[in-house]
């Protein structure tokens, strides 16, 4: 079984940055399509960023396109979550998550079978 853990969360002010890393462990974590969720308080889990595996293919929700940017380090087994210009509506719980590689496009957490543990992200106005 993958385990996935995360690190990078913390509190910045609106404008600001951070980072967000998501590292593998207990599998081969070669071949996968990564993402990343977030869930605020009373909301459901929801879509941020996804890359794929086939040419590092990377899309993100409408929400934080041209903002955020999600990468991969094939060799260190890590997933990466460039956030810039936060704004205090992206405060919530962040995931990273896996599945295994194929050609489908999804945003739907019910098809990823990895999952991290989640790490606090809260923006200050």
């Amino acid at each position: 079984q993958v385990q996935l853990v995360e690190s990078g969360g913390g509190l910045v002010q609106a404008g600001g940055s951070l980072r967000l890393s998501c590292a593998a462990s207990g599998g081969t974590f070669s071949s996968y399509d990564g993402g990343w969720f977030r869930q605020a308080p009373g909301k459901e889990r929801e879509f941020v960023a996804g890359i794929k595996w086939i040419g590092e293919r990377p899309y993100y929700a409408d929400s934080v396109k041209g903002r955020f940017t999600i990468s991969r380090d094939n060799a260190k087994n890590t997933l990466h979550l460039q956030m810039n210009s936060l704004k205090v509506e992206d405060t919530a719980v962040y995931y990273c998550a896996s599945r295994a590689a194929s050609w489908i496009t999804t945003r739907n957490p019910a098809e990823y079978s990895y999952w991290g543990q989640g790490t606090q992200v809260t923006v200050s106005s």
